[in-house]
C-alpha cells in the first residue's frame, strides 16, 4: 500500500513538471516568434533629393539660381524642403529658423 502510494505521488509530481516543462516551452515559442522583447528597429533617416525639392520649390522665382542655391544649403542643414513654392515654413521649422548674419531668412 506505501508503494502504491509513492507511486502515484511520484507520477503526479513527475506528470506536473512534464506539464511545465512544456507549457515553459510553449511560451517560449510564442515569445519567438512574436519578437516580444525584441529591441524595435530604429527608421533609417529619411532622404530627400535636395537638387528636385529645390528645383520644385523655386521654379516660380524671379532668380531662380540664387533660389536654388539658398535652398539647397537648406535643405542639406535641414533634410527637408517645405511643400509649394513660398512660405509653408511651418511644415520645416528648421528651415524657418535658419538665417543671414543680418538676421534675413536665408532659405526660400
Amino acid at each position: 500500500m506505501a508503494f502504491s502510494r509513492t507511486l502515484i505521488a511520484s507520477s503526479l509530481l513527475l506528470t506536473l513538471l512534464l506539464l511545465h516543462i512544456a507549457e515553459s516551452h510553449q511560451t517560449m515559442m510564442t515569445m519567438s516568434t512574436t519578437n516580444i522583447g525584441a529591441p524595435t528597429p530604429t527608421p533609417l533617416p529619411q532622404t530627400i533629393d535636395c537638387g528636385l525639392e529645390c528645383e520644385r520649390r523655386c521654379k516660380l522665382s524671379s532668380r531662380p539660381n540664387l533660389c536654388k542655391r539658398a535652398c539647397g544649403s537648406c535643405c542639406k542643414v535641414c533634410k527637408c524642403v517645405p511643400e509649394g513654392t513660398s512660405g509653408h515654413h511651418d511644415s520645416c521649422p528648421c528651415y524657418k529658423s535658419l538665417t543671414t548674419r543680418h538676421q534675413f531668412h536665408k532659405c526660400p
